[in-house]
């Protein structure tokens, strides 16, 4: 089960997204995620003081260079800040910022409790004691790709499954190089053996139909969550998001061509959560739709 209990909206956030003069693109407020909250917007430039909030608010710039200022505790930080580059507020932190001109984001809120977690994972002593550092203008490669991907899931409407796993990877990069207070104590990544592989394999083959996270997969293998996600990684050099969508389409494609099934009921017994979702999916991964792919078994 993910981390948190109820689904984080946009009440749980700063409210950064919500002034009337932004244009929202895209949020997670329906899609149940309980670990991260996501939003993709337009903002205008405007300066807004905002109070704390126990989550860690990242924002991803797309867009840009625009010059954006932060203060905080009485410092003040400027930065012209390129496409790819952040700002990252800690948790439990007041803040005001001003933005100066037009710039496309993606804000990010992972919830301390699953920070915590990954500290516990990663470190030794007490993860407690961990302070995530504030950054302004940095570019961090590998949560850049994580931003991405969480576009594409706010493009495709995926579950809580797919933004678990995205928001324990932010947790872990976030301690791993954006964090003070513990020396690391993480596992060596050698990869899962045989016999594990067909066991994940097996259980997430097994369950397609029903919502799977990150915890349940891991648990087959007796592996924490994030040490489970770079051992399935290194062996199969995807993430297992990635892997499970692509078994979802393998079983929409078995089910398309066994009989005339109902699209709609081969997206809910793929796993999908709705057709639509089917076709875009499907039609990524194949070039075709359901229907066009069925269609094309006739010829």
């Amino acid at each position: 089960m993910s981390l948190a209990v109820e689904a984080l909206t946009a009440r749980d956030t700063h409210g950064i997204a919500l002034r009337p003069e932004h244009q929202i693109l895209a949020t997670s407020d329906d899609l149940n995620w309980s670990s991260l909250y996501a939003s993709r917007q337009v903002e205008q430039p405007h300066h807004g003081r905002y109070s704390a909030r126990n989550s860690h608010f990242l924002a991803l710039h797309l867009s840009g260079p625009v010059a954006v200022e932060r203060e905080m505790r009485g410092h003040v930080a400027r930065a012209k800040v390129r496409p790819g580059g952040m700002l990252l507020m800690p948790a439990g932190c007041d803040f005001s910022v001003r933005l100066d001109a037009r710039s496309e984001t993606l804000h990010l809120y992972v919830p301390d409790s699953v920070l915590r977690v990954a500290a516990a994972e990663l470190c030794k002593g007490d993860p407690e004691r961990i302070e995530i550092l504030p950054r302004l203008g940095d570019h961090d490669p590998l949560i850049e790709r994580l931003g991405q991907t969480c576009c594409k899931m706010l493009a495709e409407g995926l579950g809580d499954y797919f933004a678990d796993g995205v928001s324990r990877w932010l947790a872990a990069q976030m301690v791993a190089a954006h964090s003070t207070g513990l020396r690391r104590a993480e596992p060596k990544v050698t990869g899962l053996s045989a016999g594990q592989l067909r066991k994940v394999s097996g259980f997430i083959e097994e369950n397609l139909e029903d919502p799977l996270n990150i915890e349940d997969i891991a648990a087959v293998v007796g592996l924490n969550p994030i040490h489970f996600a770079r051992q399935f990684k290194r062996s199969t050099g995807k993430p297992p998001y990635q892997f499970v969508i692509e078994k979802r389409v393998e079983r929409a494609r078995e089910l398309l061509a066994a009989d005339d099934m109902p699209i709609a009921q081969v997206a809910a017994a793929a796993g999908f959560s709705h057709q639509e979702h089917l076709t875009r999916v499907f039609g990524r991964q194949t070039g075709m739709t359901p229907g066009a792919y069925r269609r094309s078994l006739l010829h």
